[in-house]
């Protein structure tokens, strides 16, 4: 039989992110004291300022049109101030585009670059959107594989083994979800250097530059290495640094012929950002960084009292992630030992334990292209934290 959903589409697995989040929303909505570790967003509110603005801005006639498709000109220009003030990039406002997300920039980008058959290196443990975004606009996903022994890091050495005639791309993320790991600025600018002599395009996801801990230091590959401004794109947005994931407000920076071709598609798939969320985003990257540096603070504090009870958990090894708000343990030995009656399959079955028996929902580690981990975010209470790793602590502990 036929089947009436094309094999496109068809192929395209849901978010699972954002699927362990329903699961958990539903759970607690039915009765059930459920924790949840699953959805990579700030516990904040999003700053008063800035809500204030969006408020305006319903009462306004003149948002209640459609605006160019590419982004309000007041807000693409504050982007290319605010990428030179926090990245040292310097971008004139054409070479941006408002979209309805990170994610929109993402498939905007991939969609614009990628012929069918051009493969795209895709350092692993990688976001979830990355693979299904490159595969949409025809492009072959390959995996750079990295493991807590590199601190999740991929090499020049790694990435130019992968590399073939068909390589086009390179996906570049720091600091990284799932895993919170930054590359130093060193690497950072051998890796772009590298892309240079090969000839690639680099996609460079800096959504978390503000959200690094310790001696950790966020790098803009194009700032450190400028013979690759040509040939690449960023991506960035509102949702992590000023706690408006909701708003749906993100952009890509990229050459003028790139961001020219990825309006144009723009035009048709979405139109414009809703303007009320665009007014906001303005407000947002036009204010100073108060916000986030509070929100830095906590992330910090709940970073490591989160490794430290999860690396007390025998059969659990969690390194202290550097950037985002992320952990990613290994729970590699646990996998077939016995718990409660069933043997521990995989990390997928392990998580999906996990919910059942203790109530607390994370993300399996095949969701990010690595099994034999999973995925917590710290971007909850402290007293959430301490509960719901205990919870886990107390039912890993009968695993045997």
């Amino acid at each position: 039989m036929t089947s009436r959903v094309s094999r496109r589409i068809a192929a395209i697995t849901e978010s699972a992110t954002l699927a362990v989040d329903a699961k958990a929303k539903a759970l607690k909505a039915a009765g059930r004291p459920v924790i949840g570790f699953g959805a990579g967003e700030p516990d904040f509110p999003t700053p008063e300022y800035i809500v204030e603005a969006a408020i305006a801005a319903c009462a306004d006639p003149r948002w209640h049109r459609y605006t160019p498709a590419g982004g309000l000109p007041d807000l693409k220009e504050a982007v290319a101030v605010k990428t030179l003030r926090d990245s040292g990039l310097a971008v004139r406002a054409s070479q941006v585009l408002v979209t309805n997300g990170g994610k929109q920039a993402l498939y905007n980008a991939f969609a614009t670059l990628l012929d069918p058959g051009d493969e795209v290196l895709l350092p692993a443990p990688y976001w979830t959107t990355y693979p299904e975004s490159i595969r949409l606009a025809g492009g072959t996903p390959v995996d750079v594989l990295t493991d807590e022994t590199s601190g999740y890091r991929a090499t020049v050495d790694q990435l130019e083994a992968a590399r073939t005639d068909r390589t086009k791309v390179l996906v570049f993320v720091s600091p990284s979800n799932p895993t919170g790991a930054v590359y130093t600025p060193a690497e950072v600018k051998a890796i772009g250097e590298w892309a240079v002599d090969k000839g690639l395009w680099v996609v460079t996801d800096e959504i978390y530059e503000h959200l690094v801990y310790g001696d950790a230091e966020f790098s803009s590959m194009p700032v450190l290495v400028p013979a690759l401004l040509d040939r690449c794109v960023v991506v960035n947005g509102v949702a992590k640094t000023y706690a408006m994931t909701g708003w749906r407000v993100g952009w890509m920076i990229g050459p003028d012929d790139v961001v020219k071709a990825a309006t144009n598609l723009q035009s048709h798939a979405t139109s414009n950002v809703a303007n009320v969320s665009q007014v906001a985003a303005l407000a947002a990257v036009s204010g100073d960084l108060a916000a986030v540096a509070q929100m830095r603070t906590a992330f910090d504090r709940r970073r490591v009292l989160m490794t430290g009870l999860l690396d007390a958990i025998p059969g659990v090894t969690c390194p202290l992630p550097e950037g985002a708000f992320y952990v990613y343990p290994s729970v590699k030995p646990l996998i077939g030992r016995s718990l409660r009656g069933t043997t521990i399959e995989s990390s997928a079955h392990l998580a999906g334990l996990i919910l059942d028996q203790a109530e607390v929902a994370v993300v399996p580690g095949e969701a990010f292209g690595t099994p034999g981990y999973l995925r917590l975010s710290y971007a909850t209470s402290d007293a959430d934290i301490t509960e719901g790793v205990s919870r886990m602590a107390a039912l890993l502990a009968e695993a045997g």
